[in-house]
C-alpha cells in the first residue's frame, strides 16, 4: 500500500496537471496560433507545458525545504530525506526555467531556431538585456543555486537560508505574466508572489510527506502530518484571499465570469473549494483517527491524498493555461501624462484633509501581514487565558494599535500619495520607522512566543524554537546592541535618501517593499534596545539609553533641517515631473519640517518611557534592597561601617 500510494499521488499529480492543462488551452485559447505570426505548436504547447514543469519543481523544493525546516528533526532518516527530495525538485525547477526562457525568446523572436551566430547573439541579448530574459535568467540560477546546496548543505539553519532563496527564487516570477500588465500593477505583483509562495508550500509539502512514508514510523508520520495541516491552513487562506484578487483585477466584474477566462477561473475555485473540503475532513477526523487506527486501516487517509493530489493537479495545470489565456478587461486607452508614463497610473485627484480618511489603495501582502500576526497574537493570549496565565491588557493594546497603524500606512491615505508626493513619503516614513515600533515593542511578541508556543521535545524546530534562535543568535547579539541599533536607526536615514536606494525604492515595487521592511526593522530594533521588555542578549544602563536617544534626535533634527533649508531637489525627473501643479521643492521642505517636526513626537515618548523605566528600576532596586536588609539586619551597612572604624583606629595609631 505505502509504495503503491508513492507511486500513485505523483503520477495521478502530473496526469491530472497536464490533462488539465491541455484542456484548458484548447477551451480558453492559450494554445491558438497568432493572427499574423505563429512561433507554431512547438511553442505554444510547450511554454505553458514548461511553465507547468517549473511551478511543479519549484512547489516540489519550496514545500520539502519548508517541511524540512518546520516538522522534521535533524537526526531522522527523514530529514535527509526531504532535503535530497528539494534538490530533486530544484533541478526540475532550474532545467523547466531554462527551456521556458528558450521558448519565451523563440515566442518573441517569431524566427526558426538557426545555428547562425546571429542566432546566438540575439537569443544572449533576450536574456540579459531585456527585462523579461534577466527574470528568467535570474530564476534558472535561483534555482540551479538551491539545486547545489540542497547537496551540499546538510545543517538546519544553513536548510533555513537555502528555503529563503527558493523562495526569493519566485519573485522574478511574480513580475512576469499578467502581474506585468494591468493597471494595479502593484497589487497584482503581490497578489500573484503570496500566490505563488503559499501554493508552492501547500502542494510541496504534500508531495514531500507521501514520499517520505516509508522513513517514518506510524507515530511520527502522525505528528508530521498534523504540523503540516497547520501550515496547509494559513496557505488556504492565503491562496484563497491572494487568488481573488488576482481574478478580480484580471476579469473586473461578474458579467466576465461567463467569458473563457471566467470559466477557467471557476474551475479553479471549485478544485480550492475541494482541496480546503478535503483539509476540514483531515482537521477534524482523520489525523485523530490515525493516532488509534491500526497500520491496516490508515489506507484510506493516503487514499484521501491521493485524490488531493489529483486536485491539486486540476488546480495546477489550469493556473498554467490562465497564465496564456486572454483576461476579458480589456486594454484602455492610456492618456500620456507624467504620471502615466513614470507610475503606470494616472494621477490622484489633489489631497484634501478628508482625503485622509476616503482615499484607500489595498495592499493584499500588508493586509494579510497584519491580520496574521493580530490573529495570531490574540490566540497565544487567549491560550495563556485558558491555562490560568495572566498577560498584560496593556500589552495587547498597545499590540494592536501598532497593527491597525501599520495597516492604515500600508493601505491607506498615504500607500495613494507616496508615489507623488515626498511630504507623504516622508509621513510613511517617519510613522514606518518611529511611531509604529514605539507601539509594537511594548507588546512583547517574543516573550508571549515563549509563553504560550508549546515547546518541542523531538529536537523539530516550530515557531517557537526558531524565534528563540533568532533572538539569541550572534547575529541578533550584533545588530541588537544599542549602539549598533542605533547607528542603523539614525544612519540609513542618510544613506537611504542620498544613495541610489532611494530611486529604487521610490521607482520599483520590490524596493518600495524592501523599505517597508528596513524602516520596520530598523525602528523595532533601535526602540526594543531602549524600552523593550523582550529578552536581548545586552540590555544597556540606561544613561546609555537617554544617551543614544540624544543624539539619533539630532541626527533626526539636522537631517529634517537639511531637508527644510535644501534647494536641490532629490528625484528632480520623478517628484518635479508628476504635473500636480505644485512647487516639488516646497512640498520637499515640507517632507523636511514633517521629518523634524512630527518625527520628534515618538522621539519624545520613547525619552519619557526610558525616564520611567528608569525610576521604576531604581524603585525596584531600593526596595529588594530593604527587604535584604530586614532579612540579614542591614549586614552590608555594619560591615560598611566596621571597615571604617578599622581604618580610622589604624589611622590613630
Amino acid at each position: 500500500m505505502t509504495r503503491l500510494v508513492r507511486i500513485a499521488g505523483p503520477a495521478l499529480l502530473l496526469a491530472v496537471s497536464f490533462a488539465a492543462l491541455v484542456a484548458a488551452l484548447l477551451y480558453g485559447g492559450g494554445a491558438d496560433a497568432p493572427q499574423f505570426t505563429d512561433p507554431g505548436p512547438v511553442v505554444r504547447f510547450g511554454l505553458p507545458i514548461a511553465k507547468l514543469l517549473v511551478n511543479l519543481g519549484a512547489a516540489t523544493a519550496i514545500g520539502a525545504l519548508v517541511l524540512a525546516s518546520f516538522a522534521l528533526a535533524r537526526d531522522e532518516d527523514a530529514w535527509g530525506v526531504s532535503i535530497d527530495i528539494a534538490a530533486a525538485g530544484a533541478a526540475v525547477w532550474a532545467v523547466a526555467s531554462a527551456a521556458t526562457a528558450f521558448l519565451t525568446f523563440m515566442n518573441v523572436y517569431q524566427q526558426p531556431i538557426s545555428s547562425d551566430p546571429a542566432f546566438g547573439r540575439i537569443l544572449g541579448q533576450f536574456v540579459t538585456e531585456t527585462e523579461l530574459g534577466v527574470s528568467w535568467l535570474v530564476t534558472i540560477l535561483i534555482a540551479a543555486a538551491v539545486t547545489a546546496l540542497c547537496f551540499a548543505v546538510r545543517h538546519p539553519i544553513a536548510v533555513a537560508f537555502v528555503t529563503v532563496l527558493a523562495v526569493a527564487g519566485l519573485v522574478p516570477m511574480a513580475t512576469q505574466g499578467h502581474a506585468a500588465g494591468t493597471a494595479g500593477h502593484d497589487a497584482a505583483v503581490n497578489a500573484l508572489g503570496l500566490h505563488l509562495v503559499f501554493a508552492a508550500v501547500w502542494l510541496g509539502g504534500l508531495i514531500a510527506i507521501v514520499l517520505l512514508q516509508r522513513t517514518l514510523d506510524r507515530g511520527r508520520i502522525v505528528e508530521v502530518i498534523e504540523r503540516y495541516s497547520t501550515l496547509a491552513i494559513v496557505c488556504f487562506v492565503v491562496v484563497a484571499i491572494s487568488g481573488y484578487v488576482s481574478a478580480a483585477l484580471r476579469i473586473g466584474s461578474l458579467d466576465r465570469l461567463l467569458t473563457d477566462y471566467g470559466i477557467l477561473v471557476l474551475v479553479k475555485v471549485l478544485a480550492l473549494l475541494a482541496l480546503g473540503f478535503f483539509g476540514m475532513l483531515h482537521r477534524r477526523f482523520v489525523i485523530a483517527r490515525m493516532r488509534v487506527a491500526g497500520p491496516g486501516r490508515r489506507g484510506y487517509f493516503w487514499w484521501l491524498v491521493v485524490a488531493e493530489l489529483g486536485f491539486m493537479g486540476l488546480a495546477s495545470g489550469v493556473a498554467a493555461a490562465l497564465a496564456r489565456t486572454a483576461t476579458p478587461v480589456k486594454e484602455e486607452v492610456v492618456v500620456f501624462t507624467p504620471a502615466t508614463i513614470l507610475t503606470g497610473e494616472p494621477l490622484p485627484a489633489p489631497p484634501t484633509p478628508m482625503s485622509f480618511l476616503t482615499e484607500w489603495r489595498f495592499d493584499s501582502l500588508w493586509t494579510l501581514v497584519v491580520v496574521f500576526l493580530a490573529f495570531f497574537y490574540l490566540a497565544g493570549v487567549w491560550r495563556l487565558h485558558r491555562r490560568g496565565d495572566r498577560w498584560p491588557g496593556l500589552r495587547t493594546v498597545s499590540w494592536l494599535a501598532g497593527l491597525v497603524l501599520l495597516f492604515y500606512v500600508t493601505n491607506g491615505a498615504l500607500n495613494v500619495y507616496e508615489k507623488y508626493l515626498f511630504s507623504m513619503h516622508m509621513l510613511g516614513h517617519m510613522l514606518l520607522t518611529m511611531m509604529i515600533p514605539v507601539l509594537l515593542v511594548p507588546g512583547a511578541p517574543v516573550t508571549l512566543i515563549s509563553r504560550a508556543v508549546r515547546k518541542r521535545n523531538d529536537g523539530s524546530r516550530g515557531v517557537r524554537e526558531w524565534v528563540l534562535w533568532a533572538v539569541h543568535s550572534r547575529y541578533a547579539a550584533v545588530l541588537a546592541n544599542p549602539i549598533v541599533a542605533a547607528v542603523l536607526f539614525a544612519g540609513s536615514l542618510w544613506v537611504f535618501y542620498y544613495s541610489p536606494l532611494f530611486r529604487w525604492a521610490t521607482t520599483e515595487h520590490l524596493g518600495h517593499q524592501w523599505m517597508i521592511v528596513h524602516f520596520l526593522l530598523t525602528g523595532y530594533l533601535f526602540v526594543q534596545a531602549l524600552i523593550g521588555v523582550d529578552p536581548v542578549p545586552y540590555r544597556a544602563p540606561y544613561p546609555l539609553r537617554l544617551l543614544l536617544l540624544l543624539g539619533t534626535m539630532a541626527f533626526h533634527a539636522f537631517f529634517g533641517l537639511g531637508l527644510m533649508m535644501g534647494q536641490g531637489l532629490l528625484l528632480a525627473d520623478w517628484y518635479g515631473a508628476m504635473g500636480w501643479g505644485t512647487d516639488a521643492l516646497a512640498d520637499q521642505q515640507a517632507g523636511g519640517g514633517i521629518a523634524w517636526s512630527i518625527g520628534e513626537i515618538p522621539t519624545i515618548i520613547l525619552a519619557i518611557s526610558v525616564a520611567i523605566s528608569w525610576s521604576r528600576s531604581d524603585a525596584k532596586l531600593t526596595k529588594r534592597l530593604d527587604r535584604k536588609a530586614d532579612r540579614d539586619g542591614d549586614s552590608d551597612l555594619r560591615a560598611y561601617n566596621e571597615m571604617l572604624a578599622k581604618r580610622a583606629e589604624h589611622d590613630l595609631e
